[in-house]
């Protein structure tokens, strides 16, 4: 019975992807979003491009939001991936995976190739609201560029805050909050995230 269960789970996915693929690639043509070959979307993901900004999505990338049959890795929610201003720019590379994450710029997000994103990460380059009262009100009071350079590996729950920088090769550990600068080839983590290993990579 399990046998068969997964038999149909499988086909289902198959089909479901392979129709949500179709639906998000018309939408970015109609959008405007520059959506690179081969790319695969499990789950319909959020999709917003303000006017006179821009997204680009490399090829071989996949997007896995959740759906009412797929509870994979603990994805809580869908992927979503929005500007916020005119400006703003969001450019992913080429065979990078996404569970559940959320991409927002108000000025300039820049993921590399290969980059891995755990369930439910979340990457923005803004505030969103000034810290004091009086200046909550106005939106992105505070923004800077987020650049996550190639093979980078966000696992599970992290956020990537306005201004952060994350070196090739480099690992964050789960449930971690980036707020600045991580060298290229390291292993990091925590709340707000530091270096704890260099990584030999050869």
């Amino acid at each position: 019975m399990n046998r068969i269960f997964n038999k149909m789970y499988f086909i289902w996915n198959a089909v479901s992807s392979t129709i949500n693929t179709k639906f998000i690639r018309l939408k970015c043509t109609l959008i405007g979003v520059d959506l690179g070959k081969h790319s695969v979307f499990h789950g319909k993901p959020m999709l917003y491009k303000c006017n006179g900004s821009s997204i680009s999505i490399g090829e071989d990338c996949r997007f896995r939001s959740r759906i009412r049959m797929n509870f994979q890795a603990g994805i809580m929610r869908p992927c979503t991936i929005e500007t916020l201003t005119r400006n703003a720019k969001i450019q992913i590379g080429s065979g990078c995976g996404f569970s559940g994450t959320m991409i927002s710029a108000a000025e300039k997000i820049v993921i590399g190739n290969n980059v891995m994103c755990g369930a439910n990460t979340s990457i923005t380059d803004t505030d969103w609201h000034g810290i004091y009262p009086n200046e909550r009100a106005s939106k992105f009071a505070k923004k800077a560029p987020v650049i996550i350079e190639d093979n980078v590996w966000l696992g599970m729950n992290v956020t990537i805050l306005k201004g952060s920088e994350i070196g090739e090769n480099s690992v964050i550990a789960a449930n971690s909050v980036v707020s600045g600068k991580i060298p290229r080839n390291s292993l990091a983590g925590g709340i707000p995230a530091r270096v704890i290993k260099t990584l030999e990579i050869n």
